[in-house]
């Protein structure tokens, strides 16, 4: 089996499944807070014996003290992250909520030029009008409620606020030197231990049999499992693929909600959801931005 066909299957199955993290979150019973906080501690222990068994655990210990910061300060903002990605779960749906919070690559886009005064170019802007063209579109109430409806409207925020924290996350990650990835992500889970036990009101003998089981996947399957994949795969592949196939998550999300929960978009919602995955496709791959900068040279 050659790298790259190793790259697809991990990355395709990391991402098939974290569209079934909704339902475990949901069928926990617990509010968001908690969630996080069990998700910390089992996936931080399972990402510690992945480190562990790769030899590399105690150089978390060894961090220079700016990148410790810097991933401290990611840790945080990957559990508003979370914290608010569940939120949004409970209001508007595991489907509408993942759709929206995918529209984190152009966020990524613009705040990186802001931050790094990178210029952007006009076939960019013109991708991201797609993208928004498609939120609208892909997150409109079928309900029979308006989309200004109170609850509705603080679910598309979370999902929003929370593809905003994940953005910044992946600046600071890329901006990072001497840590790898699962020290990162075992930081991060650190952090978020020390933060939530602050503000968390459910101990542990208050969490029933049943929910310590979906905790369990969440944590095992759902974040040690899916960064392990993850980081392992994305390297053996090419952009372009890897790319596509991250939209896999939000494709499982949509059927799996569907499925269990019978939660069906209308065709004005899967047009949405295509202009986002085209407009996204479009940015990542700079689809129009050589073209631009030929009109411009001439």
């Amino acid at each position: 089996m050659t790298k790259q066909i190793q790259g697809f299957i991990g990355v395709a199955s990391a991402q098939m499944l974290l569209g079934t993290l909704g339902v475990c979150v949901l069928e926990s019973g617990a509010d968001p807070l908690s969630v996080t906080f069990y998700r910390c501690v089992i996936g931080g222990l399972v990402l510690a014996f992945y480190g562990a068994i790769q030899g590399n655990l105690y150089g978390v210990m060894r961090l220079p003290p700016r990148v410790l910061g810097l991933a401290l300060t990611s840790g945080l903002l990957m559990v508003g992250n979370w914290v608010l990605f569940f939120t949004a779960m409970q209001y508007i749906g595991i489907a509408v909520a993942t759709i929206a919070f995918h529209v984190q690559p152009f966020m990524v886009v613009v705040i990186g030029a802001l931050v790094f005064r990178e210029r952007l170019h006009a076939a960019t802007f013109a991708w991201i009008a797609v993208a928004l063209v498609g939120l609208a579109m892909a997150t409109e109430s079928t309900k029979g409620q308006t989309a200004a409806d109170a609850s509705w409207l603080l679910g598309i925020c979370c999902a929003l606020g929370g593809a905003f924290l994940y953005s910044i996350v992946t600046i600071i990650a890329k901006g990072l030197k001497g840590i790898t990835g699962p020290q990162l992500a075992l930081v991060q889970c650190l952090c978020g231990i020390v933060f939530m036990s602050l503000v968390v009101p459910a101990g542990p003998l208050e969490v029933s049999s049943v929910q310590w089981g979906w905790f369990a996947v969440i944590g095992v399957v759902h974040t040690g499992g899916v960064y392990m994949l993850l980081y392992d795969a994305l390297p053996k592949l090419s952009t372009p693929l890897a790319a596509v196939l991250l939209f896999l998550y939000p494709a499982t999300a949509i059927i799996v909600d569907a499925i269990v929960y019978g939660h069906r978009l209308g065709s004005a919602q899967y047009a949405g959801v295509g202009c986002i995955l085209i407009a996204s496709l479009g940015v990542t791959l700079k689809w129009g931005v050589r073209r631009s900068l030929a009109v411009s040279a001439a």
